[in-house]
């Protein structure tokens, strides 16, 4: 019998009543990587039945999609992705539990059937599922997950559920002055350690994320205008890839393509930039957001949290979002972070050539209600 803990219970509740706000009769999808994430399933199953929807669920196993994508063909991803259209054109809200044990678990597949892979199959499908499903994607704190955050799991769990139940109502209403002032904003400029980049968000929507798309929570996204980032970009958390660790990524931008690309070692650089030249809009920026998490204060190789750290900002390379399309097209989507608290050699950030954000932490009297003392951070 699968042991189900209470806060399993109350995050469930959470994912169901207010980040895809489930109804009667819909068609519920939860998908879990891992069996370390069973009793969530079972806790989100429960609640949604309780509801009166109609939850379908899944698994996938990381080792077993490693043997599937080293030994897949074309042929059999134009099938599949068929099959997985289909089902999920009918999905109303889609849940996804990642609780992989060894995120480098793919880290041995071919750079080619990676790239096939993510073209045929996975690009097509997960563009179905952001652009019309109401959807939410999380992390289970298993053991893998609290060794990458350097904790013991007992305490990185305590954690993990505080951060995930956060009060998202009242940081949504916060963020609204923020989301005002970037659909405001023609130009920004962000200043810092290696950092010196300029570019225009100008009449592009920007969206507060406050528990709906991912749990944890706490950043406002817009894209830039494609052709309008110049600079240099130095990011200071360390990212995975498709499985590859790469640190202290730094990027060179003209008319918004990326032209120099490095990373933490040769290898590091050689991948990145195969990466990158994997199409056309992979060295566009298809992203620019703010993050403020209060909770989250340190990177642990995981983006649904990094991307959100208190004093951050992060961008993405490739596939806009529909919501905030800037016109970039591109099988890759990858989140790449700054942090520009003090403790992490500070940085500025302008709009308009108005100061914003210092080190962290926002200036302006409208916006400082998303500094982390104004939540009673205990971070």
């Amino acid at each position: 019998m699968i042991r189900v803990d209470p806060k399993e219970r109350e995050l469930a509740r959470l994912l169901l009543r207010h980040s895809v706000k489930a109804r009667k009769g819909e068609l519920v999808m939860i998908h879990g990587v891992g069996t370390d994430c069973l009793g969530l399933v079972q806790a989100i199953m429960e609640e949604a039945l309780h509801m009166e929807t109609a939850p379908y669920f899944r698994f996938s196993e990381p080792e077993i999609q490693r043997a599937f994508l080293h030994r897949t063909s074309k042929t059999t991803l134009d099938r599949l992705r068929e099959f997985e259209l289909s089902l999920m054109e009918q999905v109303d809200c889609f849940i996804g539990i990642r609780g992989s044990r060894n995120i480098f678990e793919l880290s041995d597949v071919p750079p080619r059937k990676m790239d096939q892979f993510n073209k045929l199959y996975a690009s097509p499908i997960r563009n179905i599922r952001i652009n019309r499903t109401r959807w939410c994607v999380l992390r289970y704190p298993n053991s893998a997950m609290a060794q990458l955050a350097g904790q013991p799991r007992a305490a990185f769990k305590d954690f993990y559920f505080r951060v995930c139940t956060l009060d998202y109502p009242a940081m949504t209403r916060a963020m609204r002055p923020l989301k005002n002032l970037m659909e405001r904003t023609d130009v920004v400029e962000i200043k810092g350690p290696g950092t010196d980049l300029r570019f225009s968000i100008k009449g592009i929507p920007t969206l507060p994320c406050g528990g709906e798309k991912n749990i944890p929570d706490g950043e406002c996204f817009t894209g830039p205008v494609r052709e309008s980032v110049e600079g240099t970009v130095s990011y200071n958390t360390p990212s995975v890839w498709e499985g590859k660790p790469y640190d202290n990524i730094r990027l060179k931008f003209r008319e918004g393509r990326v032209v120099e690309a490095e990373a933490g070692s040769r290898e590091q650089t050689r991948s990145l930039n195969k990466v990158l030249d994997q199409d056309e809009g992979a060295r566009y920026v298809g992203e620019f957001a703010l993050g403020f998490n209060p909770e989250i204060r340190h990177p642990m190789r995981d983006i649904l949290f990094d991307e959100k750290i208190s004093g951050s900002f992060h961008m993405a390379l490739g596939q806009a979002y529909s919501e905030t399309d800037n016109g970039n097209v591109s099988a890759l989507h990858w989140d790449m972070v700054c942090i520009q608290r003090k403790d992490y050699g500070g940085g500025e950030i302008y709009f308009d050539g108005k100061l914003i954000r210092k080190d962290g932490l926002f200036v302006p009297k409208s916006l400082q209600k998303l500094n982390p003392k104004a939540f009673g951070s205990r971070a």
